[in-house]
């Protein structure tokens, strides 16, 4: 590690590898290079122009992204977390440490870790706030083996990160378990404030919420909650599968979180929708008619 600042490769290069890359762009850090399956697909030109905005150079191939690396990162979509460790395990050298910072299920975590073997040092991280704004310093735990040797290099790097336990899948349980409560919350305000648009009570359900919630801004929170699933909502209803799966290895039925799969689900196509799209930045009542809209048009 030249300087002492490693050589990080990102596996995936969607909204959290972009961030991170540019957030740590900023900080000083040179050489940094990425990969993701849509780069040769059209679909991957705006990936592509965001790793050379961040001057993260774009590999042929997750081979080719590796290369040299010291650090890896794997932001990849939920399914695809175990096939992007299996993608690198080949041709990786000197035992890299490989960053797995999705959001999967702890179980998923060990099969990840035990996948590598002594080809990679794994570390279980869980992001735990939106990426941005903070982007590579958003709060992070680290776990396993590997966590209190990488904790300094990423705090060297200005990340912000603690360590939850030694054991893999300790920060990914912490992870899941709080996904119940905040893409939960997400799910209930569309669905509370969708019928409070078609009842025209929208005004009053939100001052309501005070009596009992006191502390919570709803003007804004309605609005951020439904452009976060418009705009992440597929994403997200693949996160609460893992959650769902996490909550039956605990022995709890995910009664809540099997119908926050369904409405991030249906969130996230209703937010692909231009009409929708075009109003995300608009107030919560032209947001919520165009929403209304669409979902009427689905059922």
């Amino acid at each position: 590690m030249p300087n002492g600042k490693p050589a990080i490769a990102f596996i995936g290069f969607g909204e959290a590898g972009q961030a991170i890359a540019a957030g740590l762009r900023e900080a000083g850090l040179e050489r940094m290079s990425a990969w993701d399956i849509l780069f040769p697909q059209g679909a991957g030109d705006k990936l592509q122009q965001a790793a050379d905005a961040a001057g993260v150079r774009r590999a042929r191939s997750a081979a080719d992204a590796v290369r040299d690396a010291d650090l890896i990162i794997s932001a990849v979509t939920a399914a695809s977390s175990v096939e992007a460790a299996q993608s690198v395990k080949g041709h990786l050298a000197a035992a890299p440490y490989f960053l797995d910072i999705n959001s999967v299920s702890p179980s998923r975590k060990q099969d990840t870790a035990k996948l590598l073997g002594d080809a990679g040092r794994y570390v279980d991280v869980a992001v735990l706030a939106p990426i941005y704004p903070a982007r590579h310093q958003t709060p992070m735990l680290l776990a396993g083996p590997h966590a209190e040797a990488m904790a300094p290099v990423l705090a060297a790097l200005g990340m912000r990160v603690s360590i939850a336990s030694t054991e893999t899948g300790a920060a990914a349980a912490i992870k899941m378990v709080r996904s119940v409560m905040i893409k939960g919350i997400e799910a209930l305000t569309l669905e509370c404030f969708l019928a409070a648009s078609r009842a025209g009570v929208v005004d009053e359900v939100a001052a309501s919420m005070k009596n009992n919630y006191p502390g919570l801004d709803w003007a804004k929170i309605v609005p951020y909650n439904l452009e976060r699933m418009a705009n992440h909502g597929e994403r997200r209803a693949a996160e609460m599968e893992e959650v769902a799966d996490t909550l039956r290895e605990l022995g709890v039925e995910p009664l809540m979180t099997s119908a926050t799969v369904k409405r991030q689900r249906e969130m996230g196509q209703i937010g692909s929708q231009q009409s929708v799209r075009g109003v995300l930045n608009r107030d919560r009542a032209t947001m919520l008619g165009a929403i209304s809209a669409v979902a009427r048009d689905r059922h």
